[in-house]
């Protein structure tokens, strides 16, 4: 049951930085991870306390490493083209 409640804080306080967060990819791409990493440990939980397959875990897993590795190369992409990775000065978003 207390892992179940460390979970559900890691999801909040994962949406609070990612919602406060707002100016640098960076920070909200890791605060993205870290609400992937607490989703993750719930469905684990779930799948766990039912008795069910961990396949489905293991798909979750597979499409979030796709996930960061794309959210990882579009903030390369935006240091190399803009010098910083500031999204307020990107104009074309806003």
């Amino acid at each position: 049951m207390m892992i179940l409640l460390v979970s559900i804080f890691m999801f909040l306080s994962g949406v609070l930085v990612f919602s406060s967060k707002r100016k640098h990819l960076l920070l909200m791409l890791l605060s993205l991870e870290f609400i992937v990493l607490s989703l993750y440990m719930n469905m684990f939980l779930y799948l766990n306390v039912m008795t069910y397959d961990f396949l489905f875990s293991m798909i979750f897993l597979t499409m979030s490493v796709c996930e960061g590795a794309l959210g990882l190369s579009v903030l390369v992409s935006m240091i190399r083209v803009h010098g910083n990775d500031y999204i307020l000065t990107m104009n074309s978003l806003w």
